[in-house]
């Protein structure tokens, strides 16, 4: 696999590590390959949860411009083909794993970098973490599914004011926005993440993924067809080993031991 990403396996869980530290990790298209790998190696060993991270001082500084720089290239860039090639299905594959995705936001998130942070279920970010959405200062549009997430998260006002300035946002603010879970002292970040993943992973993570699909695919329905997909997956999950143990481990006064099916 290519050192730009560095992909770990735990037990039951994978630490993803975005790995050009030198380029604040801004993607190209070397990393993005590896860093897919590495998500589809996740899902075929059935992976429990997933933590994703930065090296370095950055978490992402999004697309390496050096690499789709106008005065380098004859003829028109067509960025379109980039985010249909790259970004967009980098966010669904991140949305569709069957378990958690942790993000652990280590430093500046920008552009594209910022939005596969919120494409992630949980996002943790160290407090000297900044979020930017950079795509005005060169004339794009946040991409990489921001300009969906922003306003689902934060309301347009919001989402419009961030895209249209640039303004860095902290992770402090961030948070009371609930645009992230949590901001952490720079020097937790990365102990409280490994451990909430290693939770995650140890829970019962049919039913922490049912969760996951459910809450994602709420804005495309009405309430009452809505219903009818909680109780297909209530079904599904009454039917598990999991809820089985769960429920003796709470009569017996016990810790569980969740085996994710």
């Amino acid at each position: 696999m290519s050192n730009t990403i560095q992909c770990i396996e735990h037990d039951g869980w994978f630490e993803i590590t975005l790995n050009r530290p030198d380029q604040l990790n801004s993607f190209n298209d070397e990393m993005h390959l590896a860093l897919r790998a590495c998500l589809n190696s996740a899902r075929g060993k059935s992976a429990r949860a997933v933590l994703l991270t930065g090296a370095g001082r950055g978490f992402c500084a999004g697309q390496d411009l050096g690499d789709r720089d106008p005065s380098k290239i004859s003829g028109t860039i067509d960025l379109g083909e980039t985010v249909s090639t790259f970004y967009a299905p980098l966010v669904k594959q991140i949305r569709e794993l069957p378990c958690p995705v942790v993000c652990a936001v280590n430093g500046v998130a920008a552009g594209a970098g910022a939005n596969i942070a919120l494409a992630c279920d949980i996002v943790l970010a160290a407090k000297s973490a900044k979020f930017i959405q950079s795509f005005a200062k060169v004339g794009l549009i946040p991409d990489t599914g921001g300009s969906w997430h922003l306003p689902h998260l934060i309301g347009e006002a919001r989402a419009k004011g961030l895209a249209f300035t640039a303004e860095p946002l902290t992770a402090e603010k961030a948070e009371s926005w609930g645009l992230i879970w949590k901001s952490l002292e720079d020097s937790k970040l990365m102990d409280t993440a490994r451990a909430m993943t290693g939770s995650f992973a140890a829970g019962p993570t049919l039913g922490l993924g049912l969760t996951k699909e459910a809450i994602q695919t709420a804005w495309d329905s009405d309430l009452l067809t809505h219903l009818e997909k909680e109780a297909e997956f209530m079904k599904r999950c009454g039917e598990s080993a999991d809820y089985a143990e769960g429920v003796s481990a709470f009569v017996q006064k016990r810790a569980p031991n969740f085996k994710g099916h």
